[in-house]
């Protein structure tokens, strides 16, 4: 594997539940040129195993990181335990943990150093953890242009740290470890091949022209997942830049539909999260039909039901439960999401077979029709939901809900968004309804209002009956196919009249009438309601209500006079005639002032009425006329006791502020003093548990294996037919195994009883006196035993050892049933006594030779043979030294072919006795014997003193070439006298006599031919048989012995096939002997008209000589006998063809002679093929 520096590093991030984790990541990684750092939360105090046990799952090289190691491609690091560790140049750096105190955040400082180092090539991961370690280092990572994993914080068992990390709304991808792998191959395939300049802008129009064209809008989506999907479908779409995929957005609406449909996330499935919806079973949904009111509705809503799976689950976790008195109840679920696609297919309610895995067979069964391929929803569920497209983002809520179940939508919207949606779902809450969320969801914007049910699976209870929500953000349910149009903008003013009451217009009119101004002010002087025409009398100020703002300064002076006599006396203040300007008129303008009722919270209210003094009348006494100065002085008297007033106030609230600020400053410091306690517990508490955890993540590897182990030994010992019992030291039996039981009859109640106490068909006190000498020895003791039926067991005692301590705890007795090795022993001893009597009884000498070492073993009776005392020690060479003349080397010859070669040993030689002088003929018989690797560990076998017979067969030898040599010298002068008549005949051209004398003639040379084969036995028997070698060609020798067999063969057709030169040393008239007798016998025993085929061939260092024939073929026990002296085979069809059996007998000898081969090929009825190999 080349080494090169990686185009891309990948920092994964995990905590406790993290090992099992990376295994699984590293199970799917590819060697795609990337590098791998892993930096997990370790304890300095403990040495972690990751290296070895990372590599079983990767095919990357796994290191642990080491200081100035090189970052390269295609390898994985692992941080050191006691370690941080930074990088630098692609570099790692490490420092000690233990200069650093506190919490040690080992994922943010690398992440942070990282994203400095690697910049867009930066790859960051948090898989499972406690804590929020890595938040503030993916933000470093996502700062600089790379990208952000975490694993589905869902399905985690410790979902802390990527909860938090998706909580930053950073994430870009939110996937199992499992599929990590594969969505970073991807993002280094397509991700780099988006432009990122202006890519706020563009997403913004593009999220804008989906909205404007189409009923959904993304605004408040986490612009990070919007961007990443945009980025991926403009990848596969080959535009190398979103501006330009913004264009052809804008040219073909489908793309836009396509794209939107991208954006919607329509993942779920049947009863997801199953331990959440076993609380909703068990807790939930029996307290909701407790609550309902007699006749009342069920009522749930599901958002972003997407296809339907949960809605349905829901519905039949419901069904189930409606029973008693529940049977009647009418369930209404309301399942609501934006995807129009995903609600249709909800609707109809089919899915896949896939379910299985995730729907018990009962609830599949009970609640699905199966249709063909596909499940359909039992109507009895489907009449329960109602499917309706619903934007959470924009319309108002379902109310009075009994459960609403909000899942894993939230976490792609921005906290704004969230914070207005929460509000939304509370709002539709009843008292005392259920709100369940995404695991990874958070409602902290209405957690006040929330008891928290499960704070595992996000399920709370809603705590208020009042709701309050704004609408003015909502609007109705669009149709799927609305378009959006440019808002129009408001008009400025809407018709009150309509809106308000009789008695409100009937006092508008009478205002106006009379050129009233009334106005109706709170303690705060600020403006409630007025009635008449305010341009008049107030001054048109924007942005104020306050009445003393809106007056001018003398009905401010006469206000402030009139408002603090009425407050304080309770009664009605009249002025008159208070010069105003309007404009360039002056007006003379009456105030009055008085108490108004207050309203339920104890609110102080005054009435103030103002109106133009038109008719000049003469002055009330009892009524005030205005003098500017004098309430000027009041005015001032006024403003003075309430700026005395506010001092006071002020002084007070101040005071009150001091003290207020001293007790918040101490506690304060509590508050930071126990904030640090409780992070260094909590952080140790963390680390603690951390390590917990890895540690038990090993134990349980190692529980595992144990379990692996005892399942092995299980296994074991139900195979194993041979019983075995385990006791203690007590000689209580402790364990037995299933073979025991069948062969000992043991019964479970047995154990824990002593051995004594049992009565099987074991005598056990045959026994007991072993396993105590096991127990205090420690030796193992096997001896054999018979039972009360007569079986055999091999009974092994040896002593049951503890590893741990090496000490005995107590013993193993293992049966082994060698009943049928006892039975086959006895027939083996009875065969062998067989054996040696027939041995004894033929008077045979039996010996043996290791092959290895060649040790030298023989019988009585063979010394006996060499002449020498049975008590006398002989070697193998004084055996051979007492072997007659050229016989020594033939039979050491014989004997090292055996050994060597494989092949049977048969040998005839004479021997001179050792100390008698007596010549013996003895007849050697032996093969290689084999031990269980077939490998050959002996030669032995047996010799037999064939004197007699020897001796018989040498004097009809004798007797043979006698008679052969007396009868050759007749024959000759016969042959000669024919060839002198048949000269004589052919002079007198006597045709008659010429054929007479060719008939002879070849009688003759048969008589001939046998007699030579008689002397030339004879000659083999007595070892006078000699080659005389020399270097000739085969090809002539067939030629020439072919055509000689031609001139006395009429009947037949010989084929020499043709082949290349070949030359041979050997003796060319021996083989030319073998060729003519081979021949011979296929003309013989082959019918008239036949062909014979005569091949020659060389294969690697021999040559290979064949002659076949269309004869009757010869069977294979004739085969095996073939080329014994004198042997013919008896059948009807050979009765009348002449012969002694002696051809093939010298022609094998020769052939030996020769270091070769001789052998035939055969099958009845189909002709015979014999072949003779010599060597080149």
């Amino acid at each position: 594997m080349q080494l090169t520096a990686p185009h891309h590093i990948i920092a994964i991030g995990a905590s406790a539940g993290g090992m099992e984790e990376i295994n699984v990541f590293f199970d799917h990684t590819p060697l795609d040129g990337v590098s791998y750092i892993i930096i997990q939360h370790l304890s300095s105090d403990f040495k972690s195993r990751m290296v070895d046990l990372l590599a079983r799952h990767s095919k990357l090289i796994v290191k642990e990181a080491a200081q100035g190691m090189k970052v390269m491609s295609n390898e994985v690091y692992l941080i050191p335990n006691d370690k941080y560790m930074t990088i630098s140049g692609e570099e790692l750096f490490l420092s000690d943990k233990k200069d650093i105190k506190g919490p040690h955040l080992t994922i943010n400082k690398f992440f942070t150093s990282l994203a400095t180092d690697c910049g867009k090539k930066a790859i960051g991961i948090i898989l499972s953890g406690l804590g929020s370690d890595g938040t503030e280092g993916i933000k470093a990572i996502k700062k600089a242009g790379g990208i952000v994993m975490a694993r589905n914080p869902e399905t985690s068992g410790f979902p802390s740290m990527p909860a938090h990390v998706i909580a930053t709304g950073l994430t870009d991808f939110i996937l199992e470890p499992a599929l990590m792998p594969a969505a970073i191959e991807d993002y280094i395939k397509y991700g780099l091949e988006i432009s990122e300049e202006d890519d706020d802008k563009n997403i913004k129009s593009i999220v804008d022209l989906i909205k404007a064209n189409s009923p959904l809008d993304f605004s408040d989506y986490k612009q990070a997942t919007i961007l990443r999907r945009t980025r991926r479908r403009a990848a596969a779409a080959n535009f190398p830049s979103l501006s330009n995929y913004l264009a052809y957005l804008k040219k073909n609406p489908d793309e836009v539909e396509v794209l939107s449909k991208d954006f919607l996330i329509s993942v779920t499935s049947f009863f997801r999260d199953k331990q959440a919806f076993e609380v909703i079973q068990k807790e939930i949904i029996p307290a909701l039909l407790q609550l309902l009111a007699p006749d009342e509705e069920l009522k749930i809503w599901v958002a972003g039901c997407a296809t339907g799976e949960e809605v349905y689950s829901l519905g039949i976790l419901i069904q189930e439960q409606l029973q008693g008195n529940f049977k009647d109840t009418v369930v209404k679920i309301f399942a609501t999401d934006v995807d129009s696609l995903a609600l249709a297919h909800a609707g109809k309610g089919i899915y896949s077979l896939g379910i299985k895995k995730h729907i018990s067979p009962e609830r599949l069964e009970k609640y699905f029709i199966t249709e063909g391929s596909c499940y359909r929803i039992s109507p009895a569920i489907r009449k329960m939901v109602i499917f309706a497209q619903h934007d959470l983002v924009k319309n108002p809520p379902y109310c009075n809900m009994h459960f609403i179940s909000c899942r894993n939508l939230l976490i792609y919207m921005t906290p704004v968004l969230q914070k207005k949606v929460f509000a939304m779902l509370l709002f539709g809450l009843k008292k005392d309804g259920y709100l369940f969320l995404g695991p990874s969801e958070n409602p902290m914007h209405i957690i006040k209002n929330l008891k928290i049910v499960s704070s595992k699976w996000k399920i709370y209870q809603n705590l208020i009956a009042k709701r309050a929500v704004n609408f003015d953000a909502f609007s109705m349910p669009d149709y799927p196919d609305t378009k959006h149009s440019p808002p129009m903008p408001m008009a400025e003013t809407m018709s009150k009249d309509a809106r308000q009451s009789i008695a409100e217009t009937i006092v508008t009119g009478l205002t106006e009438d009379l050129d009233f101004l009334s106005l109706c002010i709170d303690d705060k002087q600020q403006v409630v309601q007025s009635f008449g025409n305010t341009k008049k009398y107030l001054l048109q100020k924007h942005f104020t209500t306050n009445l003393t703002d809106l007056l001018s300064k003398p009905l401010a002076v006469a206000f402030s006079s009139l408002s603090k006599s009425v407050l304080n006396t309770g009664k009605k203040a009249v002025v008159e005639r208070i010069k105003i300007k309007v404009g360039r008129r002056t007006l003379k303008v009456n105030m009055a002032v008085r108490p108004f009722p207050a309203d339920k919270n104890n609110q102080k209210m005054l009435v103030v009425t103002l109106n133009e003094d038109k008719l000049g009348s003469v002055p009330d006494s009892k009524v005030d006329t205005y003098d500017p100065k004098v309430y000027q002085d009041r005015y001032a008297i006024n403003l003075e006791e309430e700026v005395k007033e506010l001092k006071d106030k002020l002084q007070s609230a101040l005071e009150k502020l001091d003290s207020s600020n001293e007790n918040m400053q101490s506690f304060n410091e509590e508050l930071i003093s126990a904030n640090e306690e409780m992070q260094s517990t909590n952080e140790e508490m963390q680390s603690v548990n951390e390590e917990l955890h890895t540690i038990n993540a090993e134990y349980q590897s190692k529980n595992k294996e144990l379990l692996e182990t005892n399942d092995d030994m299980n296994n074991y010992f139900r195979s194993n037919v041979n019983g075995q019992l385990f006791v203690d030291d007590d000689l209580l039996l402790m364990k037995f195994s299933p073979g025991a039981v069948k062969q000992i009859n043991l019964l479970p109640s047995d154990i824990g009883r002593p051995l004594s106490n049992i009565s099987t068909n074991i005598k056990f006190e045959t026994i007991l006196a072993d396993i105590t000498e096991v127990l205090a020895k420690g030796n193992v003791i096997t001896k054999e035993i018979e039972t009360n039926n007569g079986d055999w067991y091999q009974v092994m005692t040896m002593p049951y050892v503890r590893q741990a301590d090496n000490k005995r705890n107590g013993a193993i007795i293992t049966f082994n049933d060698i009943s049928e090795l006892k039975k086959a022993q006895q027939e083996l001893d009875l065969s062998s006594k067989m054996l040696g009597m027939a041995i004894e009884a033929a008077e045979l000498g039996t010996w043996s030779i290791n092959v290895k070492t060649r040790e030298f073993t023989s019988s009585s009776r063979l010394k006996e043979l060499f002449g020498f005392e049975s008590a006398q020690m002989m070697t193998f060479p004084a055996a051979i030294a007492q072997i007659a003349g050229n016989y020594q080397l033939i039979v050491s010859e014989a004997i090292e072919e055996t050994i060597n070669g494989g092949k049977k040993c048969d040998i005839e030689f004479p021997s001179q006795g050792h100390h008698d002088g007596k010549l013996r003929w003895i007849r050697a018989v032996g093969n290689l014997t084999h031990n269980k690797e077939n490998i050959p560990n002996y030669f032995s076998g047996v010799l037999l003193d064939i004197t007699v017979h020897k001796l018989n067969e040498l004097r009809k030898n004798d007797f043979i070439a006698m008679v052969s040599h007396e009868l050759r010298s007749p024959l000759t002068s016969l042959q000669a006298n024919m060839q002198l008549l048949a000269l004589k005949a052919k002079k007198n051209d006597d045709e008659g006599t010429l054929l007479a004398v060719e008939k002879a003639n070849k009688q003759i040379k048969k008589m001939g031919t046998m007699i030579t084969g008689f002397l030339d036995a004879a000659s083999l028997e007595e070892g006078k048989i000699y080659l005389r070698t020399q270097t000739f060609e085969v090809n002539g020798l067939l030629q020439e012995i072919k055509e000689e067999m031609m001139t006395t063969t009429t009947n037949h057709q010989i084929n020499l096939l043709p082949f290349k030169t070949i030359s041979v040393n050997a003796d060319r008239n021996k083989i030319g002997q073998v060729v003519t007798n081979l021949l011979s016998n296929a003309v013989k025993y082959s019918p008239k008209g036949g062909n014979i085929e005569v091949s020659c061939r060389t294969v690697r260092s021999i040559v290979e000589v064949s002659v076949t024939d269309e004869g009757l073929g010869i069977s294979l026990p004739d085969q095996a006998k073939l080329f014994d002296r004198y042997y013919r085979i008896e059948s009807a069809s050979n009765a009348k063809i002449a012969g002694f059996g002696l051809g093939l007998y010298l022609s094998n000898e020769i052939i030996n002679r020769h270091k070769g081969r001789l052998w035939v090929d055969s099958e009845l009825g189909k002709g015979s093929t014999f072949h003779f190999s010599l060597p080149l």
